[in-house]
């Protein structure tokens, strides 16, 4: 089992604890608990925490501190951003922290910066980019380039700050964003993601992904061009907003003009070839860099997706023999597909451990829904289209069109009627596996198989089979082979 671990936040909006499960290279949310403390509004005002701020603030993390003794999380990382970072009575108030027994460090501008930026890394294996991340008191921007994080750099240019900063006018804000930016050397970024953490951006793309009646509403990788966004952040800006939109709290609500604003003014100045909404950051970033590098190097999405379907009781060592029985029906191009192909069989098997009734809904749920770090839009919607093939549903979804190519949608298809096939035939017997295999030969898709395992062909792997290779472009065919070896 994994040791719970846990991140306390104190940041100039709210004080969170999240406390955390699951493997290591993908946790899983156990408890996510904040109260919005505001402890920055003092310090935009004064510079100072105000005292009904930081009492709210240490309320809470006395509760936090009571919750982690109950539950016995001994790995417990406690850390202050700007704030208290800023604020002439920020030591003070930490003093007051520690008194709580919570060992808590104040973070530097550059080591929050890098710490969100580190969250992404580990949210985007290879991504290279800007990333962005806002809070209450501060905005952190960082250059990431594969596995590395230079140039880290906070603004002040929170939240709570930019209502003051806005009220000069719209072109007033927008130079004096600029002048930040130009203050610090971040000059462009030309034909590079922009990356946006934060719960404002998450707000922000939640806002987007209802408006454009999106296919899933979970907004971690949730990706608009620069048209688009710059659109909707004019929109917003000017408070056209719609107040019915599902989980977008009133206070975030109240933000989104000012965070559009500022949104639209990096955008212009940065010039971003697309913008990604990262729902990892800075909490993440803490539990990544406490990895080994062998850890750091496992993919999330596969990792996440084992222990998953584990826990339903679907083993993922016969899910890997399933992909590799299926591997040369279902040729994947790269190692990106390979790991896609992957994650929907080990979905599809697991759904088969659910209620009969509900197993194609729930299954494209789990793919289109649940949050999978290192998934796009294109890669939930093939695996959306896997299970629901391997279940015997029509896999043509509409709205799955909006985020993957007809192509793409496809294959998702073939892997899927593929895992049917070595599934029903198998009766997911690894034995049956061994003595069977499936292969493409010239125009042929072939279901060979020892004499022993022929029975197991009946009716319904014919029409699995057949079904298989009409989607393939294919004629289906079936070998026996004697114990001599020879065809009978």
């Amino acid at each position: 089992m994994n040791a719970e671990r846990a991140v306390i936040d104190i940041g100039s909006n709210t004080v969170r604890l999240v406390i955390f499960g699951g493997p290591a290279r993908a946790p899983s949310v156990l408890l996510n608990e904040k109260v919005s403390a505001r402890l920055g509004k003092g310090v935009a005002e004064n510079g100072l925490l105000a005292d009904k701020a930081m009492q709210a603030a240490l309320a809470a993390l006395a509760r936090y501190a009571a919750i982690l003794r109950l539950r016995k999380v001994e790995q417990v990382e406690t850390v202050a951003t700007a704030a208290s970072r800023d604020a002439e009575n920020g030591a003070q108030f930490l003093d007051a922290v520690r008194a709580l027994g919570l060992d808590v460090r104040q973070l530097s501008g550059e080591e929050e910066a890098l710490a969100s930026a580190t969250g992404v890394i580990a949210a985007f294996p290879g991504a290279k980019g800007i990333v962005a991340d806002i809070g209450g008191g501060s905005l952190e921007l960082v250059d990431i380039d594969g596995g590395t994080c230079e140039h880290g750099t906070s603004l002040p240019l929170g939240t709570l700050r930019l209502p003051q900063m806005r009220e000069g006018g719209s072109a007033k804000f927008t130079r004096r964003v600029c002048k930040l930016l130009d203050a610090a050397d971040w000059a462009g970024g030309e034909d590079l993601p922009l990356y946006l953490v934060g719960g404002s951006h998450r707000a922000l793309a939640h806002y987007a992904m209802h408006k454009l009646e999106w296919p899933f509403d979970d907004p971690h990788g949730f990706t608009m061009s620069p048209g688009d966004a710059l659109a909707l952040c004019g929109e917003m800006e000017q408070g056209k907003l719609a107040t019915d939109t599902p989980m977008v709290s009133s206070s975030r609500l109240a933000m989104l003009p000012d965070t559009a604003a500022l949104l639209g003014a990096l955008m212009g100045e940065l010039k971003p070839r697309s913008v990604v909404f990262s729902s990892w950051g800075l909490r993440e970033g803490l539990l990544y860099r406490q990895l080994s590098r062998h850890q750091q190097a496992e993919d999330p999405l596969l990792s996440g997706v084992r222990d998953f379907t584990e826990v339903l009781g679907s083993p993922s060592q016969f899910a890997e023999l399933v992909a590799r029985w299926t591997a040369l029906a279902s040729p994947a191009a790269g190692e990106g597909r390979k790991r896609l192909r992957l994650a929907a069989t080990m979905l599809a098997l697991a759904a088969h451990r659910t209620e009969p009734n509900l197993r194609a809904e729930e299954a494209v749920e789990w793919a289109l829904r649940k949050r999978w770090v290192g998934l796009d839009g294109e890669g939930r919607a093939m695996i959306a289209a896997a299970v629901c093939a391997n279940a015997g549903r029509n896999a043509q979804l509409p709205e799955l069109e909006r985020i993957a190519t007809p192509a793409s949608l496809h294959e998702g298809r073939a892997w899927g009627l593929a895992i049917r096939l070595c599934r029903r035939f198998s009766a997911e017997s690894p034995e049956a596996l061994a003595q069977s295999a499936l292969s493409v030969e010239e125009g042929q898709l072939v279901l060979a198989m020892r004499k022993p395992a022929s029975v197991l062909f009946t009716n319904r792997t014919e029409k699995d089979l057949k079904a298989l290779a009409q989607v393939l472009g294919l004629e289906p065919a079936v070998r026996v082979i004697g114990a001599d070896g020879r065809l009978s």
